[in-house]
This record gives C-alpha cells, structure tokens and sequence, in this order.
C-alpha cells in the first residue's frame, strides 16, 4: 500500500507543476503585447542553445520569458533605446529541427552584448515596428540591415 501512495504523490506533484506551468505562462500571456519567441542562452554549438519562451513589450522594454521555468520574473530583458537590429536570416542546419518552418532569426546588439532572437515572419514587422517607434525627443535607434 506504501508504494501506491507514494506513486499517488509522485503523480499528484507532477500534474501540480504542469498546472503551475500553464497557469504561469496564461498570467504571462494574457496581457497585450505578447509573442512566441525563442532566445539564444548559448552560441558554443553551432545552431543550438536555443530556448523558447514569450515575449511581452512593456513600455520601452521587450521581456523574455522563458517556457518551462517557475519564475515569474523574465529571464532577459532588453531596451529598445539601445538595440539595434543588425540583420535577420533564416535557421539553417539544425537550427530547422528546434525552430517552425516559417520564423525568421534576428541578430541585435544591445549595450555592447550580441543577442539573436527566433520569431515567426508574421511576428517580425511589429518587432521592427516597436523598435522604430522611439518616442519623440530620444534618441532613435537603427535598424542596420534589411
């Protein structure tokens, strides 16, 4: 009978943090101004390192969160006052395998750190839209390549 309870916690806990999980990334998601993205943690394999997540535009501020963590803080945060889009190009190599057929990775420049982010095509024109979009009286930011 010990055994049975035991796999009865196990079960219960895991369908806890899959609820938690889902519960999270609605919180997330449920305000204005968020897409599906995927951030590039590690560039030491070639075509891997990538992680998915959501993006949520808040102010002047694009916040990554990643998918599958607990934390209710975003893992990256960048600004759009210091981006720059450097250029985009399509996944390639194993690339395709993590990545959906139709998005399209971005390489930036942020405060001297390089970044790429993977995100759909449909997706792209609003993220270059929201990064032309300097409010008046700053200093804009430039998208270097097309």
């Amino acid at each position: 009978m010990e055994i049975l309870e035991g796999i009865g916690i196990g079960v219960f806990v895991l369908l806890f943090a899959l609820a938690l999980l889902f519960l999270r990334r609605g919180f997330i998601a449920r305000s204005v101004g968020t897409i599906e993205m995927s951030w590039r943690l590690s560039t030491v394999v070639p075509g891997r390192g990538w992680s998915p997540g959501i993006g949520r535009f808040a102010g002047d501020e694009l916040r990554w969160y990643r998918m599958f963590s607990f934390s209710p803080r975003p893992r990256r945060t960048l600004s759009r006052r210091t981006l720059v889009v450097e250029g985009r190009r399509t996944p390639d190599g194993p690339e395709r395998l993590v990545l959906a057929p139709d998005w399209v990775i971005v390489s930036c420049r942020s405060k001297e750190t390089s970044v790429e982010i993977a995100m759909a095509q449909s997706t792209l024109a609003g993220f270059l839209s929201w990064i032309e979009a300097v409010p008046p009286g700053t200093v804009s930011t430039r998208i270097a390549a097309r």
